[in-house]
């Protein structure tokens, strides 16, 4: 097998306007979708690509985070690198300068993710293979020095996630099927809040016809009569048998939540998202009792894999909303999932990467770790930017067949990196 030397590191700067309403909720009214990218290129013309979201002036910060972070990585080779990327991973984190700004979260956390997810898609590259196959060819032991699980020895110590992995190797041939069949998705592109009834329910339709039978609608209007009828319409329109979710992305207060939450009740949601501010563990776990049976999901805006420790341990969330361009990226993405494995919490990812990233890691979680093949997020709006756009067909992501993490976007390259 040749070597690849990680031998020059860039970023970009990539911002995309949305469609009219397009990625609008309670809180980001008016989004533009930007990834702050980084670029490791190596020998033999190949390159890593990782990506991050943003939403909008914010990423150019990002980007000057992740070209003061990323300099310990010149001159490794990507093979030496993973073998003990949890240690780098610790690493980086725990910049003495940088992680002032965090810790382990913000702009510095967000920079962290990028890195990370390009040194995946590089050593996947490199290997030529996609990456949820790079991650199910290795040895359990091989895995868990990918993760950095300090602050997690109460509950996840290395030799408890190499266990969990060990103790699903046998039973891996029931689930693989997944790669022929696909992966279930669910459909957020019909209901974000600045599209008026007509356009949700057009679109509901349309996605119906296209074999989508989840879909999300965006709540915390400050008129609560809108919230109701919108959601009244989506049920109706996919029937009794249709997943219904509902995301409130943060905006109430709890006293308001449980009001507005017992409301939307009455449409037998699947979940309710992000209902009240994304740091209060407290005011989730009052929520989980008192809306029950209608179920909490969060993570979206959860930043790093001690704040999901303390939710799991306060049972304040019934879905694990993980997302690789929050957290550090791939390696803690996987050490949150382990840990929600060991919790009975299924993990139902936020896809910042727009489903392309994640699409490899639900099917690594599912086969490896046994977590239930639930939904995975789709968001269409970016598919044109992506060389290798995630394929969703009769509402299945479709298995990545490509080399690496399915992160190239169109127009960047090592060349015209910033």
């Amino acid at each position: 097998m040749p070597t690849y030397t990680i031998k020059k590191i860039a970023t970009r700067d990539a911002r995309y306007k949305l469609p009219a309403g397009a990625g609008t909720d309670a809180v980001h009214t008016n989004p533009e979708y930007c990834f702050a990218v980084t670029l490791l290129e190596s020998d033999h013309d190949l390159f890593g690509t990782g990506i991050a979201l943003t939403l909008g002036e914010g990423n150019r910060l990002v980007c000057e985070a992740i070209e003061m972070l990323a300099r310990p990585l010149a001159g490794l080779e990507i093979e030496t690198l993973m073998a003990d990327f949890g240690s780098m991973a610790r690493r980086l984190a725990n910049d003495p300068s940088l992680r002032w700004l965090g810790p382990h979260k913000g702009v510095v956390h967000l920079a962290l993710a990028s890195i990370t997810n390009a040194c995946f898609d590089l050593w996947a590259k490199s290997r030529g293979v996609p990456l949820w196959k790079l991650l199910l060819d290795l040895t359990p032991e091989e895995v868990v020095r990918l993760l950095d699980l300090s602050y997690l020895e109460d509950e996840m110590s290395p030799q408890d996630a190499i266990e969990l992995l060990r103790g699903k190797l046998a039973s891996r041939p029931e689930r693989e099927h997944i790669l022929a069949t696909g992966y279930p998705g669910y459909d957020t592109s019909v209901g974000w809040m600045a599209y008026d009834d007509m356009k949700v329910r057009e679109l509901t339709m349309r996605a119906l016809d296209q074999g989508f039978t989840a879909f999300k609608l965006k709540v915390g209007s400050d008129d609560a009569e809108r919230d109701l009828r919108r959601a009244s319409m989506l049920r109706e329109c996919v029937g009794d048998a249709g997943t219904l979710m509902f995301d409130a992305n943060q905006c109430w207060s709890l006293p308001v939540a449980l009001r507005r939450c017992r409301e939307l009740a009455k449409m037998k949601p699947f979940w309710i998202e992000e209902p009240t501010h994304p740091d209060d563990v407290q005011a989730h776990a009052v929520l989980t009792n008192a809306i029950a049976p209608v179920k909490i999901a969060t993570g979206e805006h959860i930043p790093n894999r001690v704040v999901f420790k303390n939710f799991m341990q306060s049972s304040a969330l019934h879905y694990v909303q993980a997302d690789c361009t929050r957290l550090a990226g791939v390696s803690e993405f996987l050490a949150v999932s382990l840990m929600a494995k060991k919790f009975g919490l299924p993990v139902v990812p936020h896809v910042g990467d727009m489903g392309q990233l994640h699409q490899h890691l639900v099917l690594f979680n599912h086969i490896a770790m046994d977590h239930d093949a639930l939904l995975l997020e789709h968001i269409p709006h970016l598919r044109s930017h992506f060389v290798s756009p995630a394929e969703v067909s009769g509402g299945v992501y479709t298995t990545p067949q490509e080399p690496g993490a399915s992160c190239d976007l169109k127009l960047i390259s090592p060349g015209k990196a910033k």
